[in-house]
């Protein structure tokens, strides 16, 4: 773990580190911001995934965080969004929607992508683990958050690990990708045609499945232009309501799927999310 760039930010420091992945076998970037409280005692810590063609550093830009972050005083993780490096294979046509950039946070099962394509293990246990030995991390007060590919990460993540994080919240989440056609080529092209197999990264099929309860917040903006085909809202709210599972799930008229989204509701998935790690 190396640490390549460092800047002041709010009173805390933004961070960026490089280190060698085993899970993924290859080497990762990823972005950290420890608010000010971090220089004297263990903080908690929101993980954020990010979205189709991100990287780490997108979140950290564009999205305004670090201001709200250093008044919860949570620090803020960034992984990138898959595998990276001239080994790793990418989408055969150059596409956005898999390979680079795509890794939609799960544990590849089919060649050649099993190989380097486990971001689900990646973000559940080898990066905590690895910022635990290093950072004055609290990982026993975590939180996860994500926007589009990364809202569907966090929202699978946690609905697999309830005992792992307090709470969950995601923008413009893709939540059902057995219903939609990003989610159809990834977990086709990564866990194979048997589509039993993807109802394990499905969130509204997890949501029915789910024993356990977390503070959900999921915000969708109505202007979205993936609204209606690959993020599917509906879907999630009609299985919220089946399994009776509590969430808050808030449509904003007039919003894209931009970072201009993101960065006017942050605010409040930092407090939301403040409230259960800071307890």
């Amino acid at each position: 773990m190396k640490q390549v760039v460092e800047n002041k930010c709010f009173g805390g420091r933004q961070l960026r580190f490089t280190h060698s992945s085993e899970v993924l076998d290859c080497d990762m970037h990823f972005s950290v911001y420890l608010p000010p409280r971090a220089e004297t005692a263990p903080v908690p810590v929101l993980y954020w995934l990010s979205g189709l063609t991100c990287t780490d550093e997108n979140f950290v830009a564009k999205a305004g965080a670090q201001q709200f972050a250093a008044r919860e005083g949570v620090a803020l993780v960034a992984p990138d969004t898959s595998p990276r490096g001239a080994d790793v294979p990418d989408d055969p046509a150059g596409a956005y929607d898999f390979g680079l950039g795509a890794g939609f946070y799960v544990n590849a099962t089919e060649p050649p992508w099993n190989r380097h394509y486990r971001m689900y293990d990646y973000v559940v246990d080898e990066l905590p683990a690895l910022l635990a030995r290093a950072l004055p991390l609290d990982n026993g007060r975590a939180g996860i958050c994500g926007h589009s590919m990364g809202g569907h990460g966090a929202l699978i993540i946690a609905l697999k690990n309830p005992d792992r994080y307090r709470s969950v919240s995601a923008f413009a989440p893709i939540c059902s990708p057995l219903n939609c056609p990003w989610g159809e080529k990834a977990l086709g092209g990564y866990l194979g045609t048997d589509r039993r197999q993807w109802e394990a990264n499905d969130t509204t099929a997890l949501v029915r499945a789910a024993t356990e309860r977390l503070p959900i917040l999921v915000d969708q903006g109505e202007a979205d232009e993936f609204l209606a085909e690959q993020l599917r809202t509906e879907l999630l709210v009609a299985a919220s309501a089946e399994a009776q599972y509590p969430m808050e799930i808030r449509r904003q008229p007039g919003y894209d799927h931009s970072y201009f989204f993101i960065a006017s509701f942050i605010g409040d998935h930092l407090r939301f999310h403040g409230q259960y790690l800071n307890k």
